[in-house]
């Protein structure tokens, strides 16, 4: 019996969909599973207070607990080996504003299922319609590229957005923690104040420093806080500024002196990107002039006298 091209494509999408029907299959029922088990242990027992105000609280979050879980389940195969590659990709994550413990697992699910969404349309596309040869090969395999790293590009655009954020917000959060500290409020209260004052047209700092005032208030070092900020905003400007605060607190300098410094250089720093920018603006503008502008300049000037020229050589 033989197959031509397009029934060997069809036992192949077939194959690959009853595949995918099983995996969903399997993870679905081992959450129902884990699911019932833990309904059994609740029942089993009597409840505490805490676990009944978790079970009250918590049912906004298991909505969405089995789309996490599957996801964590489907990026399992690449997940980093090494701690220096998890805490990369954690840092990564956290830069993007996603600092929950298990979003490395759904952002590698959302890497596997976005391959797996750009392959399988592919191979059902140009399967059907070139069969199986080595073009069809290559388009499996550039959109399988292009579906592996596509959320890599998102979560770089998202990482770079809130950065350019913190960075364009920072000196002005700076500016009224000055003016809080240098009215008698202490580092803690001032942060507070930035983050009730400047969270609506600042979201992102204001969470940042909310996150820190909370951490603060659970008793950590105030040291591994102002540390933690900056690594978790990933914004040069916000270590620095960790760094000046945390040499403060240590030696007893004035902390107003070294946030109006910090702030002094962050707008230095703003204007001389601005005069930068400004003056890449000419050398960019060459490009558009010579393939778009000058062409058209050329034609309106030179046409008329070419016209005229070419009329007076025929008619010799």
């Amino acid at each position: 019996m033989e197959f031509d091209n397009s029934t060997m494509m069809s036992l192949v999408a077939f194959g690959v969909f009853m595949a995918g029907a099983w995996l969903m299959l399997t993870l679905i029922s081992q959450r129902n599973t884990t699911r019932a088990e833990e309904r059994l242990e609740r029942i089993g027992r009597p409840k505490s207070l805490a676990e009944i105000d978790l079970t009250k609280g918590g049912s906004h979050e298991e909505r969405f607990s089995g789309i996490k879980e599957t996801m964590s389940s489907l990026g399992a195969a690449l997940e980093p080996q090494s701690e220096l590659e998890k805490n990369s990709l954690r840092i990564k994550l956290a830069n993007a504003g996603f600092r929950s413990e298990g979003a490395p697992g759904v952002y590698q699910g959302i890497r596997m299922a976005s391959l797996i969404g750009f392959v399988v349309p592919a191979l059902l596309v140009f399967g059907l319609r070139d069969g199986i040869s080595f073009k069809t090969m290559q388009w499996v395999l550039g959109c399988g590229g292009l579906g592996f790293f596509l959320p890599s590009i998102v979560l770089w655009y998202l990482r770079s957005k809130r950065q350019q954020e913190v960075f364009l917000t920072l000196p002005d959060a700076l500016d009224l923690m000055v003016v809080c500290v240098e009215s008698g409020l202490g580092l803690d209260a001032a942060m507070r104040k930035v983050t009730d004052e400047m969270k609506g047209h600042a979201k992102v700092i204001s969470e940042e420093f909310a996150l820190a005032n909370l951490q603060l208030q659970m008793g950590r070092p105030r040291r591994e806080v102002l540390h933690d900020l900056g690594v978790r905003t990933g914004v040069d400007d916000v270590r620095s500024l960790a760094a000046i605060l945390i040499q403060a607190d240590r030696f007893g300098s004035s902390i107003a002196q070294a946030l109006r410094v910090q702030s002094d250089s962050m707008r230095t720093r703003r204007r001389q990107l601005a005069e930068e920018k400004a003056a890449k603006t000419a050398v960019q503008l060459i490009f558009p002039l010579v393939l778009f502008i000058f062409p058209g300049i050329f034609v309106v000037l030179v046409g008329p006298a070419a016209i005229s020229i070419s009329k007076s050589m025929f008619n010799k």
